[in-house]
C-alpha cells in the first residue's frame, strides 16, 4: 500500500515537472526524497518477508530442533568462510542450525596468532576450540574471490590505497608469492584461481600458530580441513591438514 502511494506520488511529480519547468528543482528534490523512502520501505519489507518464510517453513515445521537449541550449542564444525554474498556455507553445505560455528571475513582468511591485531579471530577460535570443543575447522575458499583479486593487484612495493582491505588480504601474501614463482607462465586469471586455493593452505598453517589449536591437533581431538567451492562449475574440493596436506577429494 505504502509502495503504491509513493509510486503514484512520484508519477504525479514527474507529470507536474513536464508541465511546469519552473518547479523543476522543487519537484526533483521531492522525487529524490520519495524514492529514498520507497527504497527503505522495500528493504524492510524484504527482511520481514524473509523472516516470515523462515518461521513458517523452518521454525514451525521443526519445533524439536529449535527447542533443543535453547539448551545450548554443540557444533562439530567451525567454518572460516568469505563474506561474499554468493558463498553462504550453510546454504552450500546444508548445515542446520547448531551444526557449524561460523566466522566470515574478506577472502576467508585466518591471520596468525596476535593478541593485539587480530583479537576478533582469536576470540572466535578460542571459544570454538576450548569451550565448544569443535572437532573440525574448515577454511573454505571459493572461485571469483574479490579479496584474492585485491591481493593480486597490490603493487610489488606493497603500497595500499584503502584503509583496511589491502592490509587484511596481505595476510596471505605468501600464497601470492608462491603462485607467481611456481606458475609465472599462467595468465593472471589462472594465477588468481591458484592463489584462491593456496591462500586456504596459508590459513591452515596460521591456525597452528594458535597454541590451543596446535595442542588440540596434536592430541587428535581437532582436524583442520581446507575446502574450495567453485560456484561456476558447482564443485567442491576438500583436503585435510594432519601434519601435512593429504590428497584432495572433489565432490562434483
Amino acid at each position: 500500500m505504502a509502495e503504491d502511494l509513493c509510486n503514484n506520488a512520484i508519477e504525479g511529480l514527474k507529470k507536474l515537472l513536464s508541465e511546469r519547468s519552473d518547479l523543476e528543482s522543487v519537484a526533483a528534490a521531492k522525487i529524490e526524497q520519495l524514492t529514498a523512502t520507497l527504497e527503505a520501505a522495500s528493504s524492510i519489507e524484504r527482511i520481514k518477508t524473509g523472516f516470515a518464510h523462515f518461521k513458517t517453513e523452518k521454525f514451525e515445521k521443526n519445533p524439536s530442533l529449535y527447542e533443543q537449541l535453547t539448551n545450548g550449542q554443540h557444533p562439530k564444525f567451525m567454518v572460516f568462510a568469505c563474506s561474499d554474498s554468493r558463498v553462504c556455507p550453510s546454504h552450500i553445505l546444508d548445515f542446520q542450525p547448531g551444526e557449524a560455528f561460523m566466522v566470515r571475513n574478506i577472502a576467508n582468511m585466518v591471520p596468525p596468532y596476535d593478541k593485539i591485531k587480530y583479537t576478533g579471530v582469536g576470540a572466535a577460535l578460542e571459544y570454538a576450540v576450548l569451550h565448544l570443543k569443535v572437532e573440525n575447522i574448515l577454511v573454505m575458499g571459493h572461485s571469483c574471490c574479490g579479496g584474492i583479486k585485491g591481493l593480486m593487484s597490490i603493487p610489488d612495493d606493497g603500497s595500499t590505497s584503502s584503509d583496511f582491505i589491502e592490509d587484511w588480504v596481505k595476510i596471505c601474501s605468501s600464497a601470492k608469492n608462491k603462485v607467481k614463482a611456481e606458475f609465472k607462465d599462467l595468465d593472471p586469471a589462472e594465477q588468481c584461481t591458484k592463489v584462491e586455493m593456496e591462500a586456504v593452505n596459508v590459513s591452515l598453517g596460521n591456525l597452528l600458530t594458535y597454541p590451543f589449536v596446535e595442542a588440540a591437533v596434536m592430541n587428535r581431538t581437532l582436524s583442520l580441513k581446507g575446502g574450495y567451492y567453485n560456484f561456476v562449475k558447482a564443485t567442491f574440493d576438500i583436503w585435510c591438514l594432519d601434519h601435512g596436506v593429504s590428497p584432495s577429494l572433489t565432490v562434483v
